[in-house]
């Protein structure tokens, strides 16, 4: 066992596992204020999980940025506008020697005033051993050696850079829903991404939608295709609308949908899919899937969920 390794054992990540450790002196956050995040830690960590996090919750990340280019990034935040307000860069060994230089590029940051946070992933070394093992890929500082050799070489360099982290957060123990959720706790006021719920009407002989979430199937209500002059509308027009809705069974229907599948959205949010798509279909599309879609539509918002009402097979959104 070489010195580092001595001394990580020795004082191994100081946070409890998965739990970031928070600047409390920061200030608080202003939206209309730009703002960089900067993740870097240990290779096999979780750095790009984290940005992909973040790309998730709007910001405009970039991975395996030279540390050089940290300034010339920040420069193209704009205050105010239609212009990047959020950034989030990675950085790390894979950049060489170039890497030297995150230490002058984030004292320069801090001179210029402009805002950043650093984030530094972590894991315990077994685990970063077994995580590069099973994707076969070797360390970035692994040259002619062992993955070891290579991540307690990294540990090192890195030495610094983990010491003056805004958050530090130990992903040994943690999966990727979990790591999401910590990127959310880092950048504080994001919560959680709202519900984007999609009701689509469509017809079973076009094939059923293949983002679908939800089926449900309104084929056991009678057809206004058989009534001559209901034929030629459709189920947004009044006169379908009434004769699909006040057949028996249909509105219970509708509402029974909606109380079963409210109370899930909370777990779909828990397990970070934000977007849930609910298909209903008839034979065609055109009628009855398309009135109990709209009717669908109109009872998710009484509760209060933003919904967007698509029709696959009349092309209307």
């Amino acid at each position: 066992m070489d010195e580092a390794h001595r001394q990580y054992e020795s004082s191994p990540p100081t946070v409890p596992e998965g739990v970031p450790i928070l600047d409390e002196t920061a200030p608080p956050r202003d939206a209309n204020v730009p703002e960089m995040i900067i993740i870097t830690g240990m290779s096999g960590a979780g750095r790009s999980r984290a940005g992909q996090a973040l790309e998730d919750l709007d910001w405009y990340v970039v991975d395996n940025l030279p540390p050089a280019m940290l300034l010339p990034f920040a420069d193209m935040m704009t205050p105010e506008g239609e212009g990047i307000h959020r950034l989030a860069a990675i950085v790390d060994v894979r950049s060489g020697e170039l890497f030297s230089k995150l230490q002058y590029s984030l004292d320069e940051l801090s001179r210029r005033n402009i805002r950043y946070q650093l984030v530094f992933l972590d894991a315990d070394e077994r685990v970063l051993v077994r995580r590069y093992e099973s994707n076969r890929r070797p360390h970035p500082l692994q040259g002619g050696g062992r993955i070891l050799d290579g991540i307690r070489s990294e540990r090192r360099i890195l030495a610094p850079i983990r010491a003056r982290a805004d958050a530090l957060i130990d992903t040994t123990n943690m999966n990727v829903h979990d790591l999401n959720r910590h990127m959310r706790d880092v950048v504080a006021g994001e919560g959680e991404r709202p519900m984007k719920l999609t009701v689509m009407s469509f017809g079973f002989k076009n094939g059923i939608p293949l983002d679908a979430d939800w089926v449900c199937d309104v084929r056991f209500l009678a057809n206004p295709y058989w009534v001559s002059e209901l034929r030629h509308l459709t189920g947004r027009d009044a006169p379908v609308a009434k004769y699909v809705l006040d057949q028996p069974g249909a509105e219970e229907f509708a509402e029974n949908m909606v109380n079963m599948l409210t109370p899930i959205f909370d777990g779909y949010l828990t397990e970070l899919k934000p977007f849930v798509t609910i298909a209903v279909g008839c034979t065609g599309g055109q009628h009855r899937s398309v009135a109990l879609a709209e009717k669908m539509s109109e009872l998710f918002r009484r509760q209060g969920l933003p919904v967007r009402t698509v029709h696959r097979d009349l092309g209307l959104e």
